[in-house]
């Protein structure tokens, strides 16, 4: 069965129909002066006047509608009927530009050939003279001629923009190659100052921890002490080997690209938080835990990886900016689908007679929590953060999908 879609007049934007509508103007206006010279010629075409006007309106709304859908349709149309009424001479030579702008030179030109002919054979007959012959005949080539140029014209204008356009979306494709790559390049440069630079450092420090353990006995307090440093070294030097490696990846998301150094170290989830937690208790911090009916097994490994960082970015923060206060966590499940993640340090520590000294600051660089809020946003979180009541607390909603 037949499309009738096709039937219809091609869809356009305004501007298309303000172009088609002066295109149908100028054809209408073309056509009203060939029929006032028609009539100055041969008196006789006012008794079929209504006639004529009707068909250079019909051919006129015509072209309107399906010039740019069928233009070679529209001129093998009104080619006869142009020769015969005069009012629809305007819409055929619009037919013949509009041929020659949308199809193949040699569709255009033979179109175009077949009107000029017919026109050098019907005018001999009508023609009084010579003279009216040559002219008549010499108007209608020159206007075919017109339009036949003029449809090429644009036709050639309309490939040479394409052919820009081709070529400028290249050239933004090619600088965004070039962008990625110097991105790439820029990664690998990091990835190698970080590993010459910190590796080296990490390394000396978990070597002097390991050997100040040796040396201290295995029940000294110096002792302990020691292996908790030598012990967070090696988890540093494996930070920083999955860092250099996302570094030197390309993998959607920044991360890695895939395979068998993605399993070499498996990425924490909501079951590893005590085991921070009480590593951080080894560092003489206290820390309260309470994990709520947050189940380790129905959490989500993703959400679970973001709980685990937001605590470990909270404890960090804590040990930065409140050394040796107290840390209270609290990781629940306030509804189903929603994992809240709660920290608070106290402004104020309580009195001890045989409280520590309080450690000198740590340096930091002002961007956990925008790091915080960064991968809260991944999951579409929440995160709050503040003083309230003598505490700084910071509070995260992880939403996952049950």
């Amino acid at each position: 069965m037949p499309d009738l879609r096709r039937l219809l007049p091609a869809p356009r934007t305004a501007r298309l129909w303000a172009v088609d509508a002066a295109v149908t103007l100028c054809a209408l206006v073309l056509g009203t002066l060939l029929l006032l010279a028609s009539l100055v010629d041969d008196p006789g075409l006012r008794d079929t006047l209504g006639l004529h006007i009707g068909v250079g309106l019909g051919a006129a709304v015509l072209l309107l509608l399906y010039r740019r859908r069928f233009p070679t349709g529209l001129a093998v149309l009104f080619i006869p009927v142009g020769l015969i009424a005069p009012a629809a001479a305007g819409a055929t030579l619009a037919a013949l530009c509009s041929t020659a702008a949308a199809r193949r030179p040699r569709i255009a030109v033979t179109v175009t050939g077949a009107h000029a002919l017919l026109v050098l054979l019907l005018f001999w007959p009508a023609a009084a003279s010579w003279h009216d012959y040559a002219q008549g005949a010499g108007t209608f080539l020159f206007l075919d001629a017109v339009a036949l140029t003029s449809g090429m014209l644009l036709r050639s204008q309309r490939r040479l923009v394409g052919s820009l356009q081709e070529r400028a979306r290249q050239a933004d494709e090619e600088q965004r190659l070039r962008v990625e790559e110097a991105r790439h390049l820029e990664r690998e440069r990091i990835a190698r100052e970080m590993h010459d630079v910190l590796a080296h450092r990490i390394s000396l420090l978990a070597v002097h921890a390991g050997a100040l353990e040796y040396a201290a006995g295995t029940q000294t307090a110096q002792s302990r002490a020691a292996g908790i440093i030598r012990e967070c070294a090696h988890e540093a030097l494996e930070d920083l080997r999955d860092v250099i490696r996302m570094l030197r990846t390309d993998g959607p998301d920044g991360g890695p690209a895939g395979g068998a150094d993605d399993a070499d170290r498996p990425q924490p989830t909501l079951a590893d938080l005590p085991g921070l937690v009480e590593e951080t208790r080894r560092t003489g911090i206290a820390v309260a835990y309470d994990g709520g009916r947050a189940d380790a097994e129905a959490v989500p490994p993703r959400v679970g990886r973001h709980a685990y960082r937001i605590v470990q970015e909270g404890l960090t923060n804590a040990r930065k900016h409140a050394p040796g206060k107290p840390v209270r966590i609290l990781v629940d499940v306030v509804s189903p689908g929603t994992l809240t993640v709660e920290i608070a340090n106290s402004l104020h520590h309580p009195p001890r007679v045989d409280r520590p000294v309080v450690p000198p600051a740590l340096p930091g660089a002002g961007v956990g929590l925008i790091g915080l809020r960064e991968r809260v946003a991944l999951v579409g979180g929440r995160l709050e953060h503040g003083h309230e009541q003598g505490e700084f607390r910071l509070r995260a909603w992880l939403p996952w999908s049950p």
